[in-house]
């Protein structure tokens, strides 16, 4: 994208684990808008040996205390979202939030009220409405193809039958358990598309012996005109399901979760590397329509190309030039509604 030429935004990531080096770093790094000058790394440092430029902190306090960073990553473990979000808010900073943003929407609207109490911006990190596999279910929803739609289901399943070393994640802590770690990708997906729900029913299971936590979880979400979408999830899945199944009066599409984007980020790739963000091939969604004839045609849709900057473009606009960011408060809200419910 094109950028003020006149203003770079210095950023500094709270935490240096997978999502740091991930989903964060090398987009900060990457993008023309910003300088990637500091991470926080409480115990090994390993980013030096990623960016050689950059400033290790051994605390969250540290980075705050650096006033030349503008812009802080709330990565740090979902109980802690709230806490350094506040103390980085505080201390003059915009954010940009890791999902969950926080664990109740209580804490959300508190944070809201303090952003606009110290003119400071919070972006949230919702990357998976920028998946491959997503945005090509959104081009089929816009082509009209399946005409009007009345079903749609998302599943983010895996198979994991031990308990995780990650205490955040597995023990009876706030923002722990599945319903936290997939259901805002899931629930965010549902929400840009479709909006607050009319209505919704959720479910939650323990199945892996001696989890502290929910790893199952189900939502029915009921919206105008008859559309019902339905939210699945799954610890225990060895064959992997379909992640997202539409029906309409006048077809079906079927899509595999296929955004590689992690995956060649953990290997190393690099953003501008011939191939980034392209699927699998075999991966493509498959559209089935039908005519006024009972014809069937089957069609096989070319996936579209995944890429997290446009995420951290909309960012620097809503950050530079007060550009509405696609994120809205009132959409974490009601995620957070559903996820605390």
């Amino acid at each position: 994208m094109s950028t003020d030429s006149k203003k770079t935004i210095t950023a500094g990531l709270s935490a240096y684990g997978m999502s740091g080096k991930v989903f964060h770093a090398p987009f900060l790094d990457t993008h023309e808008g910003f300088t990637l000058k500091a991470v926080v790394e409480r115990s090994k440092k390993n980013a030096i040996n990623d960016y050689p430029q950059i400033t290790s902190y051994n605390s969250v306090d540290e980075l705050l205390n650096d006033e030349e960073i503008e812009l802080v990553v709330v990565n740090t473990p979902n109980n802690l979202h709230y806490e350094h979000s506040k103390a980085a808010l505080q201390k003059g900073k915009n954010i940009l939030v890791e999902k969950p943003f926080t664990a109740t929407s209580a804490q959300a609207k508190e944070l809201f009220k303090l952003a606009d109490e110290v003119n400071k911006q919070i972006i949230f990190y919702q990357n998976r409405r920028w998946d491959s596999d997503f945005t090509s279910v959104k081009k089929v929803l816009a082509s009209g193809k399946l005409g009007k739609l009345n079903e749609m289901h998302l599943r983010y399943d895996r198979y994991r039958n031990v308990i995780g070393p990650k205490a955040f994640k597995e023990q009876a802590i706030e923002a722990s358990g599945l319903i936290y770690d997939l259901g805002p990708h899931l629930l965010d997906q549902v929400i840009s598309i479709f909006g607050k729900p009319l209505n919704y029913h959720k479910i939650l299971g323990k199945n892996r012996v001696g989890t502290a936590v929910d790893d199952y979880f189900s939502l029915q979400l009921t919206y105008p005109d008859s559309i019902f979408v339905f939210v699945t999830s799954s610890m225990l899945v060895v064959n992997p399901q379909a992640a997202f199944v539409l029906h309409g009066v006048n077809g079906s599409f079927v899509k595999q979760r296929a955004d590689i984007q992690e995956e060649q980020l953990l290997a190393g790739m690099k953003l501008n590397d011939e191939g980034y963000g392209v699927e699998l091939k075999g991966n493509e969604g498959i559209l089935t329509t039908i005519d006024a004839e009972g014809n069937k045609t089957k069609e096989v849709v070319p996936s579209e190309l995944g890429s997290y900057l446009p995420l951290f473009d909309a960012a620097y606009l809503a950050l530079t030039h007060e550009k509405p960011y696609p994120v809205t408060r009132e959409d974490i809200i009601t995620q957070l509604e559903i996820l605390e419910s």
